[in-house]
């Protein structure tokens, strides 16, 4: 299809962006058939007229653009204290929503935005969408296959010493919606949840080890940071299917040699690729001792934008959203019950629940998310 058509008798949904940072520009890079970005919005009115002259957009204040009947869907790129107000806005005003992770800042909120959604009759869904890339649908497909027999335990870790040191604007990674769990953890519990199915108890520990950051990148060397939040945290999972998951986060330490994301099975053991990305590598380890690299058979990689392309079909098809609203809710529940549970001290069994989303078919082309 041409970058213009979404399907026989189809447009591609108008697009309107609230929050013009850092993340913004992956956004309006893509490039998918089912949408087009043709509108943005920042509380920084000069970011906004920026981002609009780099890319052909018009640039207008936020109220406008959520009344703004001729948007269909509004990408809620703002920071995580504003994501459930902003997307409660844009879909009590009739659009759509997809937003970045995670998808509020406490249950309450969560729940009231997928109530919202439902009566308003609008979709909503969230970010991390790297799980509809190629590496792990194609995990996906060996694991449902039976490559590594019955799943019975996976190990996931992200460690590194901070964002302070590379990020514009990094104090929001330290206050309250911040910390490596918020930040890092949806997307190795997404990818887990689409793999394995959801969670359902958690027990864990945490720490702060830094009561303060320093900024060393520009524009805001030198400044200092109070650190609101855990900044490590060490978390077991038990899966409703029965696996059983370790998994740490971490803003205080030197990134290790080898990072950890595998699924150990009864038949072998399969090493996930970074979560954080599309592609692979992806690699089988057989009961022999003999490890495998597995191709990626054509799969399209996809990119920043496939998750909003979902939601753009869902929309004109009528299916739910890969992404949706209820899988980042859970996984928003497991990260806050990791946190009750290390500030408790007790084992928190969740309330949540979401089905595994619908793998993505084999053979699209780059930049297609269904036939």
């Amino acid at each position: 299809m041409n970058r213009g058509e979404a399907g026989a008798g189809r447009r591609p949904l108008r697009v309107g962006v609230v929050g013009c940072g850092a993340i913004s520009k992956r956004y309006f890079a893509a490039a998918y058939d089912s949408f087009e970005v043709v509108a943005c919005a920042d509380l920084d009115r000069g970011r906004a007229e920026a981002a609009a002259e780099a890319h052909g957009l018009v640039a207008l204040e936020v109220e406008e653009l959520l009344a703004d009947p001729t948007i269909d869907v509004i990408l809620n790129l703002t920071i995580p204290a504003a994501h459930a107000p902003v997307s409660r806005a844009a879909l009590e005003a009739g659009h759509h929503v997809y937003q970045e992770k995670p998808l509020a800042l406490g249950r309450a909120e969560a729940a009231d935005l997928l109530a919202t959604a439902s009566r308003t009759g609008r979709l909503l869904g969230s970010a991390p969408d790297t799980f509809l890339g190629a590496g792990l649908q194609l995990c996906r497909h060996l694991i449902d296959s039976g490559a590594i027999g019955e799943p019975v335990a996976a190990s996931a870790a992200f460690l590194c010493h901070g964002h302070e040191s590379w990020h514009p604007d990094p104090g929001f990674y330290y206050r309250k919606g911040g910390g490596p769990l918020l930040d890092m953890g949806p997307y190795y519990l997404t990818a887990l949840v689409s793999l394995l199915g959801p969670v359902a108890a958690v027990d864990s520990m945490a720490r702060t080890t830094f009561a303060e950051r320093v900024v060393t990148s520009s524009p805001r060397a030198g400044e200092r940071i109070a650190v609101e939040v855990p900044t490590h945290v060490a978390a077991v999972l038990e899966l409703v299917a029965g696996p059983l998951v370790t998994l740490v986060t971490s803003f205080d330490v030197w990134p290790p040699r080898y990072a950890t994301f595998e699924i150990y099975g009864t038949e072998g053991t399969l090493a996930l690729p970074d979560p954080n990305t599309f592609g692979g590598p992806v690699r089988l380890l057989d009961p022999g001792g003999n490890w495998s690299d597995v191709s990626l058979d054509g799969r399209p990689l996809q990119q920043r934008g496939v998750g909003l392309a979902d939601l753009a079909v869902s929309a004109m098809s009528g299916r739910l959203p890969r992404a949706g609203g209820e899988l980042a809710h859970h996984v928003l529940d497991v990260m806050l019950g990791v946190l009750d549970s290390a500030e408790s001290g007790r084992r928190v069994a969740l309330q949540s629940r979401a089905e595994r989303p619908a793998p993505v078919p084999v053979g699209l082309a780059e930049g297609e998310i269904d036939p």
